[in-house]
């Protein structure tokens, strides 16, 4: 069923899921309840994301280029900040925006990944609440059923967060994201709290829809270490620990499958001169450092083989059915990008070979659909198949887009 034909044409399994992914926050722009929009405003970090891709009210036309690709699914996220923009206080008005953007996907025939929680909070939450407290997992559940109630019978598959351990590093170890907190105390109880909310949001979804998939996605780059001899199988060890062992071990059988978020390969090494310093975003923790790639706009390596590094491990540990729910590379402005091709057909190519060995893989998402805000980063890596002029919020798809749809439209990928 998974041969390779001689003409190097690998064919997926039959229904298998072929889409893109974008995020509430870095998409719909001017999420004025949300406590990354009050970081901003307080200037926490050099650009705003503002009107972002303005997709808030574009998003008919964007889901156009979801036909055009021929995805059958769709990762997106809902805005909880807008969902509820005071405590217990739950909006109508986008409730019924967030129906009407689903209702357009199902027109569409498009499958619905949909994430309940990407980094942000409402304000309220996050100065009352914020997941180190206890009440947190109350009141998350409180949103999560109330999205349920209103959009569950639109819904395909659930992730309840996306790899939740990156948000909660940057924001309660290194301070960079809200709450700009640094207690490695309230890191553990806030991810003692995720696991929490999440086992009591699949027992909400599974009440109400038994059939539907509900999951959670982890950061699952693959790490090797230089220069560090005997010590490299602890510090692989303590850093899947940290990503996603942390919460996934307190989660036991309440999910229905894993999503794996792969990008890259983390070369770590170790500088006596950064001991004490933490800054994630030039990849420096306490010491440990990641090796760069130069040429990369995010100076990350790329190494497609970790992606089936990644999948034959989580079968060996854990034999789940695993969606791949990001995997891309940030490039810079341009419609020949070359590059980004060839990172999906190498990625492809070893998550076919790990399919063909028998692990479950259920579909791929390629992140992302749309040009975006990239936190931390701004505007600036573009890691979308379309590429937006933010100065007009004009589209254009570029070169991968129409390789990308081939793979789609003839559930093969052809490396010819």
């Amino acid at each position: 069923m998974y041969a390779q034909s001689e003409n190097k044409k690998l064919k997926f399994p039959k229904g298998f899921l072929w889409g893109t992914a974008i995020s509430a926050y870095q998409v719909e722009g001017n999420n004025t309840h949300a406590d990354w929009w009050k970081w901003e405003q307080k200037g926490k970090i050099k650009i705003k994301s503002g009107n972002a891709c303005d997709y808030y009210r574009r998003f008919k036309s964007d889901h156009d280029f979801l036909q055009e690709l021929g995805c059958n699914t769709f990762r997106l996220s809902v805005e909880w900040a807008r969902v509820e923009p005071e405590e217990g206080k739950f909006s109508k008005k986008e409730l019924a925006h967030y129906r009407e953007v689903l209702l357009d996907l199902k027109k569409r025939d498009i499958k619905i990944q949909l994430t309940l929680w990407w980094w942000t909070s409402p304000i309220w939450f996050s100065e009352k609440y914020g997941f180190h407290k206890k009440k947190s997992v109350e009141v998350f559940a409180r949103y999560a059923q109330k999205v349920v109630d209103e959009l569950g019978d639109l819904i395909d598959i659930y992730q309840t967060f996306n790899e939740p351990m990156v948000p909660l590093g940057q924001g309660y170890l290194s301070g960079q994201f809200p709450p700009g907190i640094r207690n490695p105390w309230k890191l553990l109880k806030a991810a003692n709290n995720i696991a929490k909310a999440h086992k009591r949001v699949y027992e909400i979804i599974k009440n109400k829809y038994p059939e539907v998939e509900v999951g959670i996605s982890y950061l699952y780059n693959w790490y090797e270490s230089e220069n560090l001899g005997f010590l490299i199988a602890i510090v692989n060890r303590v850093s899947k620990w940290f990503r996603v062992d942390l919460i996934d071990g307190k989660i036991g059988e309440n999910l229905d499958f894993i999503g794996v978020q792969y990008y890259r390969l983390g070369k770590i090494k170790y500088d006596w001169g950064n001991m004490g310093k933490l800054d994630a975003k030039n990849q420096i923790y306490y010491g440990f450092t990641i090796e760069e790639d130069k040429n990369n706009l995010m100076k990350w390596i790329s190494y497609p083989e970790g992606i089936y590094r990644v999948l034959t491990e989580i079968k060996k540990n854990r034999n789940t059915p695993i969606y791949i729910t990001e995997n891309g590379v940030p490039t810079d402005v341009g419609l020949n990008d070359q590059e980004r091709i060839v990172f999906i057909k190498e990625h492809l190519k070893y998550m076919h070979k790990a399919i063909s060995e028998g692990v479950d893989v259920r579909g791929y998402n390629h992140w992302s659909l749309l040009d975006n805000f990239e936190w931390l980063y701004g505007y600036t890596p573009r890691f979308g198949l379309v590429e937006i002029d933010f100065s007009t919020m004009e589209r254009k798809p570029r070169k991968s887009f129409y390789e990308y749809a081939k793979i789609c439209k003839n559930n093969e990928l052809d490396l010819n």
